[in-house]
């Protein structure tokens, strides 16, 4: 494709502005930081929908802006190259249009922070990897926006780093996911030992060209893909890698809002969508994406109905969530997929940014116990709050509705030649869940009457706070319009959008011609899904609100059960049992007591102390004393001469 678009100002942009508060912050007004780091993004978004209005978009090719060369070493090189098609144009726009307005909601809520400054730096570098990730041209430079991304979480975590629990946060969160990205190195280094290349407009014709492989017989295009997974499923929070999202939570709330909800845990999700055509040629590998994927959305979603921290709700949530987008990837529904990404971002970040206000208003409150007749006292909060509830639980005719409704009619067998029965039933099952624990939240926090005092003395959030969660809540409403479904009249712009990336993937031809044989089913299974959602609500209705002391008999009727899932089924502490304690105590005793200190401490303390016991023995003979000397010195004479004589009579 003809001309440059200099897609590297994108990302370039926000690294310009992580850099100037990085190193310039400290001493400057909060002002200059707000303008710097705010208007970075905002540069970043204007350029990037600058571009994509003047992109051919309908000559269907991708656009590969080749920087300079990279990596150089005998037949392998491998370019510094931005790539740009619907679906990197997708991503871009969800991270700097969603960023933007947490950036925006920043500047209120940290508006006390000591360290302001930092926060707004870190902010702005996250952004710079999120969209090199998301804008690379092959998989190493992926690769790197991809461990670029893991390394800002672990510092935006642990934000408040005098705080153990958010140390620990960050902590764990960089350890679990390095067990995923182990699985992604494998994959780049195996991609490139079968193709002879990472760039991926090599890669992909190359793999379209081959045979697909059969479920009894994977060959090595399974086994990269399943190494792809187990870094997705860590960088996405999916079973068994899950377990550092809900931690995450102890980072400041726009941190969960940009990264734990709208941008860098899509990254896998993002990752499995691009790399479609390597899944579709590998079965097995795809019917493993869409197993973890469902099971990871029933799992988080039943924890959801249990806690009652404000932020770890969502945070499983989030989970439960990224599941459905794991699904619909493994059915082939790829630009269903990225379409529930793309409406998540609008209603998961208003919920994260609704709780932070509700944090602000309440004195820092997270415990939903204490909560309760928010409703009055800040209105502006609750009603674009309950704008994202009604979205994620999927109630007509709001984004949530159309992107949920896509996954679940795709999860069928009708649907698509990869979905199945139990697919779909346990998406609808994990649609109820959602509608019921995200109400549950929502009556709690703002219905009733208030149960503390902070709550007694609410207050609505600053007009900078207030701003973003209104654009959110016009996107959450309005946002799945784009692609409202042939069977509902519409003409599904956004899977015609994307429909050029994913034209290897062999599986979506069929998928959607199943869709046009079956409209008036689809559409019998849409009002199926608001069905059991409006069951949800209303059930969590009338345990919150209605008689809400028949949710704490129904616990205590559960008794065993409901402790199960209010402990999250102790998986942490499996893990803590079976991994972390064994590796602390063979660190402790085996590596460093009995290899480190014994083995080698002991060998370099016995060289030194070798050396010291002669230096010794040698300075002793130093006495000063001249009787000693003479001695000395005619024994050694009586030594010289009896070896010569030695000598001579041989």
């Amino acid at each position: 494709m003809s001309g440059s678009y200099h897609l590297w100002l994108i990302p370039l942009l926000p690294l310009a502005g992580a850099a100037i508060n990085g190193l310039l912050g400290r001493t400057r007004p909060r002002s200059f930081v707000s303008a710097v780091g705010v208007g970075s993004v905002s540069l970043a978004c204007a350029y990037a929908f600058f571009t994509f209005l003047r992109f051919p978009w309908h000559a269907g090719d991708a656009y590969v802006e080749r920087i300079a060369p990279w990596v150089v070493a005998g037949n392998l090189q491998i370019d510094f190259s931005l790539y740009l098609d619907p679906l990197s144009a997708v991503m871009v726009a969800v991270v700097t249009g969603v960023g933007l307005l947490i950036h925006i909601y920043s500047v209120g809520y940290m508006a006390h922070d000591p360290g302001y400054y930092r926060f707004f730096s870190y902010l702005n570098l996250f952004t710079f990897f999120m969209l090199t990730l998301v804008l690379a041209g092959n998989y190493l430079l992926m690769f790197v926006g991809w461990e670029g991304v893991g390394l800002c979480s672990y510092l935006l975590i642990g934000y408040w780093f005098t705080k153990k629990s958010a140390a620990d946060a960050g902590k764990k969160a960089f350890i679990v996911n390095r067990v995923g990205d182990f699985g992604f190195t494998l994959a780049v280094i195996s991609i490139y030992w079968m193709v002879g290349s990472l760039e991926f407009r090599q890669v992909f014709p190359a793999v379209a060209s081959m045979p697909k492989e059969t479920p009894m017989s994977a060959g090595p295009l399974t086994w990269i893909c399943l190494l792809l997974l187990m870094g997705a499923a860590g960088k996405s929070a999916q079973l068994p890698l899950y377990v550092w999202l809900p931690d995450a939570m102890e980072g400041p709330t726009p941190v969960s809002a940009l990264i734990h909800a709208a941008t860098m845990v899509t990254a896998g999700v993002y990752m499995v969508a691009r790399s479609g055509v390597l899944f579709t040629h590998a079965p097995l590998a795809m019917t493993a994406v869409a197993v973890v994927g469902a099971a990871t959305a029933l799992f988080a979603a039943t924890i959801g109905v249990t806690q009652t921290d404000i932020k770890r709700v969502l945070a499983y949530s989030t989970i439960s969530q990224l599941g459905y987008m794991f699904l619909a990837c493994g059915v082939g529904a790829f630009g269903a997929g990225i379409f529930h990404l793309m409406t998540h971002a609008f209603f998961k970040a208003l919920l994260f940014l609704g709780a932070g206000s509700v944090i602000h208003a309440i004195a820092g409150e997270q415990d939903m116990r204490k909560m309760g007749g928010l409703r009055q006292a800040i209105p502006w909060t609750y009603g674009t709050f309950l704008a994202a509830a009604l979205a994620i639980a999927g109630i007509f005719p709001l984004s949530g509705f159309v992107s949920k409704d896509a996954i679940l009619w795709k999860a069928s067998p009708l649907g698509s030649p990869s979905g199945s029965w139990l697919y779909w039933l346990v998406g609808l099952a994990t649609a109820g869940l959602t509608a019921f624990y995200v109400f549950r939240l929502f009556f709690l926090t703002f219905h009733g009457e208030p149960r503390s005092e902070a709550a007694h003395h609410a207050h609505e959030s600053p007009r900078v706070m207030l701003a973003p969660l209104a654009v959110l809540a016009f996107l959450s409403v309005v946002g799945g319009f784009v692609g409202w479904p042939k069977a509902l009249g519409g003409h599904d712009r956004f899977e015609a959008f994307l429909a050029p990336v994913f034209r290897l993937a062999e599986e979506l031809a069929p998928a959607a011609h199943a869709a046009q044989e079956h409209a008036a089913l689809e559409i019998g299974f849409s009002l199926l899904a608001v069905g059991v959602a409006a069951l949800g609500i209303g059930l969590a209705w009338l345990l919150y609100v209605a008689r809400p002391r028949l949710a704490e008999r129904s616990a205590e009727r559960l008794g065993a059960l409901y402790r199960l899932v209010l402990n999250k089924y102790y998986v942490d502490e499996a893990y803590n049992f079976a991994i972390v304690r064994p590796l602390v105590v063979g660190s402790t005793r085996l590596l460093w007591r009995a290899i480190d200190v014994g083995v080698i401490d002991a060998a370099v303390d016995g060289v030194a102390q070798g050396a010291r016991n002669i230096g010794g023995a040698a300075r002793r003979l130093q006495s000063g004393n001249i009787r000693s000397y003479a001695g000395w010195v005619l024994a050694g004479a009586v030594l010289v001469v009896s070896f010569m004589t030695f000598l001579w009579a041989k």
